[in-house]
């Protein structure tokens, strides 16, 4: 057989390698096995071409499909990422592909527990998947024998696979017709060749043209299913690869065909849709046409506007978790409404309640209401969510509030402001905490008991009055996640006691004015049940809308690495450097450095000495070896376990990084530099050293005078010593490569003229680099020389940074 006797891993690897090689095949998406994707974008982004399900044994078709099956429905990757033109299922024997569309349907179904284990084959959710999708599979399914078919699959795979456009289609219904009209607004609407104020005084209305392209079918044709009460209600219809006016009383006005410029951007925008909606959903559209508002309300200045695609995302996963009918069932209330782009795509407005500050944004969607968006008048109203007495709310949501069972069904859905009275400035030392952003609000003084440091946070705020004030409803919010793992919120997460439903985490510079990489969340709690927050898990979508993958986030943490790094911090005079220690997460990571002198930032510096140098350097290294993304900024450092106490070699691994990290700014400029790697001989120094420390007690030849530091102890007879040698260091291939690359850069700054023969690499990188007129070293140098060697230094050190990093979370510096 082909592939027998392999693990899983080599299967999937080979199946790519020997059947997919001119695609991508690399991409990871959730639990799903085995991923199809072009090698090319499209102007749209990466269509998915098969999602596949692999096992190593000889297994039933029909079982691989199911369990591909439950995998994908119980995650909804679906809804996560446009799914895929073909399911394929493959053993070390055969492979067999269905199109998507083909067992589509089952995805849709009410009526069933989707929350079960994909691969136990016994459970009765198994059974109903395998009866309902057996006969679709029978009649769908193309099988192919890795060795007797060869031909026939390539031929498939090309013909198929490789040309798939039509099956990977979303079907059009009652709950995403909206979010789909809002992004042709913005692709479709800007490539229709037309006057829309002349169309707007006829009361045409570009929700006209978009009904017009939902009811043609894949062949362009317009298609209404005979039925006249459809017809009688479109007022544009599509004809000849373009528009005609159809509302009787103006067609004569509008005689021409309105032409689309666009047509190679209108034909792939369509592609990923299924044209025309079934009959049922046809009926409802056209019915509710009215919830089709023009979206000519722009943003209003001010930070953190709601994307429209996380908008759309956001109402996906509420109805994931309230059900296809929750609008009709549940009220919603956003408590920070802005203009009420956040509420863009829902449809009951009877059940709709917006508030917000300024009286400005409530006329703003006042304006919207005149022209067709789905609110009542009498449910936007202006409200301080912060200050105001909740006997101001009008009556209907008063009584909403003070029914116990209509407040358990009650939503607030919101993206409140994240501001904060914190900033950089306050903590070096140069400004002063944020005047009034917090404590201009009755409740900061109400809660800070309560909630301690959480309260200079507004977003914090707008938490704990909901818990307080309207307990037992559901919460659905966009917020930094930092209430959940943050340092500052401690006492937060004693007071705000709720259970985590569901969420996901995408880029804040998605956000329209908002700088840094950060994750902001949307997440939904149920205050009705009182759990701690220990660990949520949260679906990771990147700025394509794509999903990539889960994030789990701890709220109950071990104690901090700044509280395991002060124990060794004796404040010695005989000090070697100095190392702030920032707060301990990746975002801070920023200010972390060592320096000859101690600085000014209002941090602890922990003063480098002969007898706790390794701790320090451990500390530098796995805070600085792993990348800062926008996934990890808010990732807390913590006190390890002590296995990295008898690890030698990482030990060794992290004095190497320190040595030659561009964060290591020992400076001799600033006082006698005790840091160079190397003895004069190794790079042909002009003059003697001030200082030989760092050789030295690389060599073992410096006397530790600690007995708390037993790592730094030799083994054998001194190893119950008080006084004792450091050990002779025995370096890893890699931390040897990053020595060798480090003394070649030293041997060329050493063969220049008018050196300083203490420099440091911070001397030599500013040698070579020079600086700008505001004083700040330049990020590249005009000698090529050095610009190779430095580049070479740095490609070692990212070597070495990679064999390091499993050990951070193995020895738990951080918690994956």
């Amino acid at each position: 057989m082909k592939y027998k006797n392999i693990r899983e891993e080599e299967l999937k690897n080979k199946v790519g390698a020997d059947w997919f090689k001119t695609f991508d095949t690399t991409e990871i998406l959730g639990n799903v096995d085995f991923t199809v994707f072009p090698k090319q974008n499209n102007i749209f982004g990466r269509t998915p071409l098969l999602w596949a399900e692999a096992k190593t044994g000889n297994f039933d078709v029909t079982t691989m499909f199911v369990q591909l099956v439950l995998t994908i429905g119980k995650a909804r990757t679906f809804d996560k990422t446009l799914p895929p033109a073909f399911l394929g299922a493959f053993d070390f024997k055969k492979i067999a592909f269905v199109p998507y569309i083909s067992v589509q349907d089952i995805f849709y179904i009410n009526d069933f527990n989707w929350n079960v284990t994909p691969s136990n084959h016994e459970t009765k959710e198994f059974q109903l998947i395998k009866e309902r999708i057996e006969a679709t599979l029978k009649q769908n399914t193309y099988i192919y024998d890795y060795e007797v078919d060869e031909q026939d699959l390539k031929t498939f795979i090309a013909n198929n696979i490789a040309k798939a456009t039509d099956a990977n289609k979303i079907k059009i219904d009652k709950n995403n017709f909206i979010p789909i009209y809002l992004r042709w607004l913005e692709i479709i609407k800007p490539n229709i060749d037309v006057n829309w104020d002349n169309l707007k005084k006829a009361n045409i209305l570009d929700s006209d043209f978009y009904l017009a392209d939902l009811l043609v079918d894949d062949k362009d044709t317009q298609k209404i299913d005979d039925d006249s009460s459809i017809r009688d209600n479109l007022f544009v219809v599509f004809q000849n690869q373009g528009y005609k006016i159809a509302k009787e009383n103006i067609k004569q006005m509008f005689d021409a065909s309105i032409p689309i410029r666009g047509k190679e951007t209108y034909q792939q925008f369509w592609k990923r849709y299924k044209r025309p909606p079934i009959k049922e959903f046809q009926d409802y559209i056209i019915e509710r046409r009215d919830l089709l508002v023009p979206q000519d309300i722009r943003e209003r200045k001010g930070a953190f506007f709601t994307p429209r695609q996380w908008v759309e995302l956001s109402q996906k996963y509420l109805t994931d978790y309230l059900g296809e009918n929750w609008q009709e069932e549940y009220y919603i209330w956003d408590c920070a409404a802005g203009t009420g782009n956040l509420l863009a795509g829902l449809t009951n407005k009877y059940n709709i309640w917006a508030s917000t500050l300024d009286q400005a944004d409530v006329k703003v969607m006042h304006e919207r209401i005149e022209h067709g968006a789905n609110l009542l008048e009498s449910h936007v109203f202006q409200f301080d969510f912060l200050n105001d007495d909740f006997s101001k709310l009008p009556q209907g949501l008063q009584d909403i509030i003070n029914n116990p069972k209509k407040r358990k069904k009650l939503v607030i859905y919101i993206n409140p402001p994240y501001a904060e009275a914190t900033s950089s400035k306050t903590v070096t030392g140069t400004g002063e905490n944020k005047a009034g952003v917090t404590t201009q609000f009755s409740v900061n003084d109400y809660f800070k008991p309560e909630i301690g440091n959480a309260s200079n946070e507004i977003f914090a705020l707008f938490m704990a009055n909901i818990y307080e004030k309207i307990p037992n409803c559901i919460l659905g919010q966009f917020s930094k996640l930092k209430f959940i793992n943050g340092s500052n919120f401690e006492k937060f997460k004693t007071f705000f006691l709720a259970n985590f439903i569901k969420g996901f985490i995408v880029p804040a510079e998605t956000f329209d004015n908002v700088k840094g990489k950060f994750p902001i969340g949307f997440t939904i709690w149920d205050t009705a049940n009182k759990t701690k927050i220990n660990k949520i898990a949260t679906d990771i979508i990147d700025k394509k809308g794509d999903f990539t993958g889960i994030k789990n986030f701890y709220g109950e943490l071990p104690q901090s690495i700044n509280k395991w790094i002060k124990m060794y911090d004796n404040g010695s005079s005989k000090h070697l450097a100095y190392m702030g220690n920032p707060a301990p997460d990746f975002q801070n990571n920023k200010f972390l450095n060592i320096e000859v002198q101690s600085g000014t930032r209002h941090v602890n510096y922990f003063s480098f000495t002969k007898n706790n140098l390794l701790f320090g350097i451990v500390y530098f290294t796995v805070r600085q070896v792993i990348e800062a993304t926008w996934l990890n900024d808010r990732d807390q450092f913590l006190y390890p376990n002590d296995n990295w106490q008898s690890d030698k070699e990482f030990q060794n691994d992290c004095l190497a990084f320190t040595l030659f990290h561009s964060q290591n700014r020992i400076t001799s400029n600033e006082g006698t530099n005790h840091w160079i790697p190397f003895t004069e001989r190794e790079v042909n120094a002009k003059e003697k050293f001030e200082s030989n420390f760092m050789t030295d007690f690389i060599k073992g030849k410096i006397n530790i005078e600690n007995d708390k530091l037993e790592l730094f102890q030799n083994q054998g007879t001194q190893q119950n010593s008080k006084n004792h040698r450091s050990d002779n260091r025995v370096f890893s291939a890699e931390a040897n490569a990053v020595f060798d690359a480090g003394r070649e850069l030293w041997k060329c700054y050493h063969s220049q003229k008018d050196i300083n023969v203490n420099a440091s690499l911070y001397d030599i990188r500013e040698y070579f680099q020079g600086r700008n007129d505001k004083g700040r070293m330049n990020s590249k140098s005009t000698d090529e020389k050095y610009t190779e060697l430095i580049g070479n230094l740095r490609q070692k050190l990212n070597i070495l940074a990679d064999k390091i990093a499993p050990k951070v979370y193995e020895y738990e510096f951080l918690k994956a």
